[in-house]
């Protein structure tokens, strides 16, 4: 009786057909030999579906993209990186004649946009351009991440960290700084995000290697650069450790200056200024972004993918875009960003432990 209650309460057939269903089956199971010769045909029957139902894995890469792409961005709409999802989304959406739409995941210090590109379905439907905190987040405890979770199809984009003053500020290069931390009887105050960011890490790594206590400036946690800018024009603060492109408005206005570039080479747009290490600091920071896919992507979508992608990177409107926005343009492929992303995790390491981030 409650067989029968629970199917003719069953949304999957009408109430006549559902009797009728029951009462044969009831009838069959007395009889064995004829429920056995009615259950064959049956079992076969949905055997058939099943398999019918199945997607051949081949011709879903062959079709590929057949359905929206996700672009997973781990920041806020309107920054720096969002803007860059955004053209790529663009890009590949006109490349591919496919809607490829940007998803932006914020929070957790960057770990759950890169959480959710990394956990994503290995298909090819979820991608994401990955950031440099994706070099610091298991060490910090932040997150169980690493580069080694995702395919790493390609390096965009990687600015340079630099130190910037006020117009007016004592000091005219950046040994003349170095000169003033060390002599100070009061701490000098810098900033230019939260504490154990990006920024606060460039400029552990820096003050160590011109042999100077990390704990001879304080550092002011902000909420990014933007705030830590304004904290600096109004005095607020003596110096700020940010990228070159944050600063470049404020730069370019007059209202502050620049005293050095952590980088091998110097900023195209400002050739004047030298880098740390012209002036006897070995130290080089950049905060970089890529273009990622979960672990396991078929190799044929991942190959469709990087030919568009190859494509892009080389077009007048990639380099004009990058330019228009003062991000650096450095390209770098599956095999050497991947060598670049393991430099990055050895680079870090130890920076994080001497400042203290370290989760053990």
């Amino acid at each position: 009786m409650n067989k029968t209650k629970t199917l003719n309460q069953s949304p999957l057939f009408p109430p006549r057909l559902r009797v009728s269903v029951v009462k044969s089956v009831f009838k069959r199971v007395k009889r064995p030999h004829s429920f056995r010769r009615f259950l064959s045909p049956l079992v076969l029957l949905v055997c058939v579906t099943i398999l019918g139902c199945q997607k051949d894995p081949q011709a879903a890469i062959d079709s590929y993209p057949s359905k929206t792409v996700s672009v997973v961005c781990p920041w806020s709409a309107g920054g720096g990186t969002d803007r860059c999802s955004r053209f790529w989304a663009e890009r590949l959406q006109t490349k591919f004649d496919n809607p490829f739409v940007v998803m932006n995941r914020t929070g957790g210090s960057g770990a759950i946009g890169h959480s959710a590109v990394a956990r994503g379905k290995a298909d090819g439907y979820t991608m994401g351009m990955v950031t440099v905190e994706l070099s610091m987040m298991k060490q910090m405890g932040i997150s169980d991440l690493t580069f080694r979770d995702y395919e790493c199809l390609m390096q965009i984009n990687a600015d340079s960290a630099a130190v910037v003053v006020r117009k007016d500020a004592p000091w005219n290069n950046i040994q003349d700084l170095f000169d003033a931390i060390k002599s100070s009887k009061e701490k000098l105050k810098m900033s230019g995000t939260a504490s154990g960011g990006i920024w606060d890490l460039a400029r552990v790594g820096m003050l160590d290697a011109a042999g100077i206590d990390i704990h001879a400036v304080t550092w002011v946690p902000s909420k990014g650069s933007a705030p830590a800018l304004v904290q600096l024009m109004g005095e607020h603060i003596d110096a700020v450790v940010v990228s070159v492109p944050e600063a470049m408005p404020q730069i370019e206005a007059g209202e502050l200056r620049l005293l050095a570039v952590m980088d091998d080479q110097r900023h195209p747009d400002f050739p004047e200024i030298p880098t740390l290490k012209e002036k006897g600091c070995d130290w080089s920071a950049v905060g970089w972004r890529g273009l990622a896919l979960p672990k396991g992507t078929p190799p044929e979508i991942v190959a469709k993918m990087l030919a568009q992608c190859e494509d892009i990177a080389a077009s007048e409107e990639f380099k004009d875009f990058m330019g228009k926005n003062g991000f650096a343009v450095v390209v770098r492929g599956p095999e050497e960003f991947t060598k670049f992303l393991e430099e990055q995790e050895s680079l870090w390491s130890p920076v994080i432990d001497l400042a203290g981030y370290a989760q053990k």
